[in-house]
Order: C-alpha cells, then structure tokens, then sequence
C-alpha cells in the first residue's frame, strides 16, 4: 500500500523546506533508511531519510522549491500502483492510517518478544540543545571495534545551533554504528551500540528499528558485531569516485568544497562507504601532477567557467536564492526594529588614557587585554549603577536584571552569534580577554555549546577593527539596549583651550524606549565614559 511522504519538521522554527537535492528519482527502489533528499531549513542543509520501503513512485517537489511543512513531498508504494487517489487527496491521504495501525502493531510485538542480552548499551541520538530534533553526525571520533572508556569522545553532532562533541557515559567496545558521518537522523534514533567485544547486536538493532521502546533499550545490555547499512546502500556511496557518477558528500563538506572552490571529484571520502565528509575537504590538496586526460579535461572546465564578457552599458544580474536561515535572521530583525521603539544616544570617548593603561596591562607577563575587553569591562560595571538599561520588557512588567551578562557578537562564516559573558561584572580585565578569545575561536569553529550563547541582559557590536566609526545596531531581544562601538580615531581636539593630537572613539547606544527613557540612557553613557576616560576605576 502506498505511503504519503510530506515535508518534515526538521527544526522547532521552521515553516517551509526546500528540497536542495533529490538522492532518488521516480522508478528507484526505497530501503528503510535510505537518504531520500537533502532538505534546507531555516537552520541548516539535512539529509532526509526514508522509514518506509518500496518504490519511489511520485515527487511532489521538484529541486529548488520551497514547500509549507506537511506539504506532499513524495510517494511510495509498491511498483506500478495506482496513486491516482493520493495525488488528489494530497498529504491527507487516508492510506497511511492503515499503515500506521500496522507499525504499531509489528512495535508491540517486536518489543513483548525481545529479550536483551546482557552487557549492551544502546545510544541514541542526544537532544543537545533545546529546541534540537534531529541532529547531523558530522565525524565519528570513534570506529567499530574501537575501545571506548566513559568519557571518551564518540562523535561530532551538529545540531540547529552548533557543531557539539559527543562523550560516552559507557564503556566496551563500539559494536554498531547507526548514523553514518554525514547522516541525519531524529532525536532517539539509534546512534551506536556499545559493549563486549564480539557480540552479536543484529537482534537489538532489529528489534530497536521495528519500534522497540528507547527506555527498554536503554536499560537493558545487547549484543552487536557488523556496522547496518541504514542511512546509505554501498552500491550509492561507491560513486565517489571520478566516474561521472553521484558524488556523495555531507551538506557541511559540499558547502566548505564550494567556498574553497575545490572538485569534489577529486576528493577521496573517508566517510562510511567512501562518503566525504568535512575533514577529507578541510584536508584535501590538489594533486601537482595530471595524466594529459586530465589536463585536457580540467582546462575544458576552466574554460567552460569563464564568464563571457559583458559589454559597458548591459545590465547584468545575478540571483543569489535565500536561505532559510537567511530568512530567519531577516524576520528575526524586523521584529525587533518593529516591535522594540529604536531611539539611539551617540557618545565620543576620550581614549587617551585607555591607551596608556592598556600599553602597562599588555607589559605584563601572560597578561593580553584589547580595548574592547576594556569596553565590556566598563558597561558592566556601569550597568550595576543603571539597573533599567540591563532590563527586559514583558506587557504585564519590566524586568530588573541585577545579574548582569553580556553577549559579544561574533561574525562567523553563516552569520553572527553572540556568546555570553555570565556574571561579567565579576571578572577582571584578564579574565574578560580570556573568555572572550576562547568563546570567539570556539564559535567561529562552531564549537560553542547552545546554552553559551543563552541568557544576555545587554550586547556589544564592535566594527572599529574594520574601520568603522560610528553606527547603529538592532537591539539583541530580549534586551533592552545594544552598545555599538566604532573606530580609534587620531585627529585634531581641544584640551586645555588648546588644539593637540587625541585619539578618540565613538560608541552608540541603541535603547528600547518601552524600558529606558533618554535620560536615562544618557545617564548610562556618562557612567560608561567616565569609566573609559579614567580605567583605573575599573580597577578598584
């Protein structure tokens, strides 16, 4: 009986999917488990996978398009049914109620006739972040037959908002891998099966697929030997090679080879089945030497990329497609310039002194402080004495932050994100650098952990390493403002009644006039300046 595939759900926020690349095509024969597409979200590209088997008898969305979640994405059924009433009933279909009366009758008996061996710990995919349901293997750390003792790293998991390590809490041997570097899968599906070495798991895995219970699972030990084939058949993934074929390779590895301008071609994978994955492109180097086949076949491709020259006067476009975590940021911007009342209050700093404070820190063994560590310093100290500038707005009540974290944002390769600095007001100059430094490396890499990027009161936008002197911000909501901060500029002031050389900088505080009035966010600017102008009050 046919089965009505929609478009999932693959992020808490997302509305609509667009499929960026069918891995089957109508006619193909469906396994359990197989990657049907490549799906973008407002988050991320994911692999979707198949749960049902047969033949993919209708594409409801073709490559490029968009689709509201539950929209008909596709249909499989047995070879050469009728899905005439399918099409027209849409993703409503009545035929996957029977089907799913099946799943769980085969559920109940799969795990009342199931008895699990002792010794085995089954691991399913971790929900690391709150708003996570499903997640992406982006390298297995570990392979089969590997020791693992608790603590050691499995895997790297990328999740909607970060790329995670993944520890065991057990220890054996790795018997079983569920989710293949590169494969997506939901929360609680099966990620890998630890125990004894040598035992046999192909029971548990089969009785965990036809819909055994996690909990059962979980507690009980199993055994395990062979890795399953679930997210990906050998005969798909042996077409990375140079043949012309389907090159398989996970969505982070394809987008990092297309910023590189690298061939995937020419990368081997080191994934399971020769798939690529991140670090074979992050390492890939180009072969010095090519047979002439090559050379004549890789100079057609550069030819063939030249864009042909464009006459003076021709209008000439080109459209970049949204993605849908472009899409989110976009709405995520409008509400807030829509819904927080913007005002802005600029200030200009003397920096003389900031100056010559940070040149004696700096002389100082193992000590490294850069005058945006001097800015957070002083905005915290200043938002302890200006409690309203650190506030929330809610239709019921303002809410006073007397704790106060500030959130530094960080340009990274997809965006900005903005680690937060918890209880920043406690830390020492050093300490901000550090953190700081750490957090901003770690993001960049997308190693910071969601819950570091949780919980701001206030947020700094510096832009004065490129240049810029003074703009404006959206306000980071919840909070109530956003500090902006320009440039160190060299030029003419007045001091004294005299024209000399000062070094100045301009700072832009961006309120939210439902929580700070004017006053009193001019109130906060003078507190911040002071501390600036004079740093040795930080130190007190």
């Amino acid at each position: 009986m046919a089965t009505v595939i929609t478009m999932p759900r693959l992020s808490d926020t997302m509305t609509e999917g667009t499929v960026a690349a069918w891995l089957k095509k109508v006619g193909d024969k469906i396994k359990e488990g197989d990657i049907l597409a490549e799906i973008e979200t407002d988050k991320a590209t994911m692999e979707f996978e198949s749960f049902n088997a047969g033949t993919l008898l209708h594409i409801g969305i073709q490559e490029g398009e968009s689709a509201p979640v539950d929209s008909l994405l596709a249909i499989i059924g047995n070879e050469g049914e009728d899905i005439s009433a399918l099409l027209s009933g849409g993703a409503s279909a009545p035929t996957e109620e029977p089907k799913a009366e099946v799943k769980e009758e085969s559920k109940a008996t799969a795990t009342s006739e199931f008895k699990m061996p002792e010794g085995i710990k089954v691991v399913t995919m971790p929900r690391l972040s709150d708003t996570m349901t499903t997640g992406t293997v982006a390298t297995w750390l570990k392979k089969v037959g590997d020791a693992v003792k608790e603590g050691d790293i499995l895997a790297e998991i990328e999740t909607d908002k970060a790329t995670m390590e993944f520890e065991s809490f057990n220890a054996g041997t790795l018997l079983y891998i569920g989710v293949e570097e590169g494969g997506s899968a939901p929360v609680d599906t099966i990620l890998a099966v630890l125990g004894p070495a040598g035992t046999d798991v192909s029971g548990v895995v089969a009785n965990f697929t036809a819909g055994g219970s996690t909990e059962e699972v979980k507690n009980e030990e199993v055994k395990s030997d062979t890795p399953s084939t679930v997210m990906s058949s050998g005969v798909e993934t042996s077409q990375n090679t140079n043949t012309g074929g389907r090159i398989f390779a996970s969505p982070l590895a394809k987008k990092i080879a297309e910023e590189k301008g690298i061939n995937l071609s020419q990368v081997k994978g080191s994934g399971e089945n020769g798939r690529i994955v991140k670090s074979d492109v992050e390492n890939f180097t180009p072969s010095s030497t090519s047979t002439p086949a090559q050379a004549v076949a890789e100079a057609s491709q550069a030819v063939a990329a030249v864009k042909p020259f464009v006459p003076a006067g021709e209008v000439f476009q080109e459209e970049v497609k949204n993605s849908q975590m472009r899409k989110t940021i976009a709405r995520r911007l409008v509400e807030s310039k829509f819904t927080a009342p913007h005002y802005y209050l600029t200030i200009e700093l003397d920096m003389d002194n900031a100056i010559a404070s940070r040149g004696m820190i700096n002389s100082l063994p193992d000590i490294k402080v850069s005058f945006n560590d001097m800015v957070i310093k002083a905005c915290a100290m200043a938002l302890k004495k200006h409690p309203q500038v650190n506030s929330q707005w809610r239709e019921d009540a303002m809410v006073l932050n007397h704790h106060v974290n500030i959130g530094v944002a960080v340009a990274v390769e997809d965006g900005l994100v903005v680690p937060v600095l918890k209880f920043t007001d406690q830390m020492s100059l050093s300490q901000i650098g550090a953190n700081v430094k750490d957090m901003a490396i770690r993001a960049k890499a997308k190693k910071i952990q969601p819950a570091e990027m949780e919980g701001s009161t206030f947020t700094i936008s510096n832009l004065g390493m490129f240049g810029i002197q003074s703009f404006t911000s959206i306000i980071n909501q919840p909070n109530s403002a956003i500090l902006s901060v320009g440039a160190i500029i060299e030029k003419p002031v007045v001091k004294n009644g005299q024209i000399v050389v000062g070094n100045t900088m301009t700072v832009t505080l961006a309120c939210d006039h439902r929580t700070i009035d004017g006053a009193t966010g001019a109130q906060f600017l003078q507190t911040l300046k002071a501390f600036m102008e004079n740093p040795v009050t930080m130190l007190a």
